[in-house]
């Protein structure tokens, strides 16, 4: 890797990490007043326990040598040490943590749908072992030769396709989204739940926060290529940033009118979230659509997650923030929808049925396996330790109850 490659690298790896204290910043405007430290310590504390996790033994279980392996193994590497001494340039090392920035994030976002009333210390527990139970196999399966990767070949050996999840579609989105509607299960409704009763505390800060994940996106999506612009093998990066660009923006545009259709008013909080839902949407899609398509895809899916979060008030359950509405919902229409309109493979572009049919195997089994290893852990950890809160913490505010702290103490002088 050259040198300037080797800093745009370094500079994605960055770029993605800023992303989670930008998920902080957007689902701290969302909670209450009284919960914004507890939301933004779960993003903070998340970071904390997965790097750890990920220089110790995670790394190592991202890779695989046959398709029908679990994982790799977490003590091929334990600490990097090999990594360590056969990398005189660095190379891998940077590799090592562009990679951990998503491990991060990705269990950072299950984090909204449990706003208001988890323990920090019960999801410092969840949060560990999830990401060891399944982040890394499923990065394995998707991106590390496993079986997924595979999918296309053992399906199709002549049809020339394989599963397209360029930068997490359904590792990262599908992922949290299914283990964030898990928990949303086992821990129940906050007190008071009912539609219009919990509002957005700070409308500024979810804005920051949009802004932050936004600009952190084209290291999460063009960061993939290591590859120079203009070079041979540059694997589209141009197509990736103009994608991340025009996606979002077609993503803002379907939300604020399916509001403006609905409520009368389209709001900043709708233009945020669908943002968001566009960027969740061609995560997976960013190289392997033209531009065209990318925006169909952004109108889409802010249109329909605008719709999607009106289903926990029908069906019951409480996702918080709508990680699950945007998230799991989102990250299923980007994966799919490379089915019927990826670059020459697509159903609609050149291609047969095979594409559309690796790419929904793929989403399915990654959302049922999240969401049942989820729903056993977080419930396992409710069992034992206890994972939400009081009724009487909730209602006080958990950010005195959990941290001894205020978001906006006032002191007089």
């Amino acid at each position: 890797m050259d040198s300037g490659n080797l800093a745009w690298v370094i500079i994605a790896t960055a770029l993605v990490l800023l992303m989670t204290p930008g998920v902080a910043f957007f689902y701290g405007g969302l909670v209450k007043a009284k919960s914004v430290v507890s939301m933004m310590m779960m993003s903070f504390g998340a970071l904390g326990i997965v790097t750890v996790l990920w220089v110790l033994f995670g790394y190592s279980m991202i890779s695989v040598d046959s398709p029908w392996s679990f994982a790799g193994n977490p003590f091929a590497d334990f600490g990097l040490t090999a990594t360590i001494a056969d990398d005189p340039t660095g190379e891998g090392t940077i590799a090592v943590a562009f990679a951990a920035t998503f491990a991060i994030i990705t269990t950072a976002l299950i984090s909204g749908a449990i706003a208001d009333r988890a323990k920090f210390g019960a999801w410092m527990v969840f949060a560990a072992i999830w990401v060891v139970l399944v982040y890394c196999p499923v990065a394995a399966w998707v991106w590390g030769g496993g079986w997924i990767f595979n999918l296309g070949s053992l399906m199709f050996p002549d049809a020339g396709v394989e599963v397209i999840d360029w930068a997490g579609g359904t590792a990262v989105h599908i992922n949290a989204g299914a283990a964030a509607f898990a928990l949303a299960i086992v821990l129940g409704k906050r007190v008071g739940f009912s539609k219009g009763n919990h509002k957005p505390h700070n409308v500024p800060l979810v804005m920051l926060g949009t802004a932050l994940l936004w600009f952190g996106w084209f290291g999460f999506n063009a960061g993939v290529t290591a590859a120079p612009l203009g070079e041979e093998g540059g694997l589209g990066t141009g197509l990736i940033i103009i994608n991340t660009m025009a996606a979002p923006a077609a993503g803002i545009l379907g939300w604020i009118i399916v509001e403006k259709l609905k409520d009368g008013k389209a709001t900043s909080i709708g233009a945020a979230s669908g943002a968001v839902a566009g960027l969740v949407a061609i995560t997976p899609a960013c190289a392997s659509l033209e531009p065209v398509w990318a925006i169909v895809l952004g109108l889409l899916v802010g249109a329909v997650c605008a719709l999607a979060v009106e289903l926990k008030w029908k069906l019951g359950y409480d996702d918080s923030l709508d990680v699950v509405g945007v998230h799991l919902v989102g990250g299923l229409i980007g994966t799919v929808y490379l089915g019927f309109f990826a670059i020459d493979t697509g159903l609609f572009t050149g291609g047969g049925i095979e594409q559309l049919v690796v790419q929904v195997i793929s989403a399915v089994a990654v959302l049922i396996y999240s969401f049942v290893v989820a729903l056993v852990l977080g419930f396992a950890i409710e069992k034992t330790i206890g994972f939400r809160v009081k009724n009487e913490d909730e209602i006080a505010g958990v950010d005195v109850s959990v941290h001894g702290e205020e978001g906006y103490a006032i002191v007089e002088r």
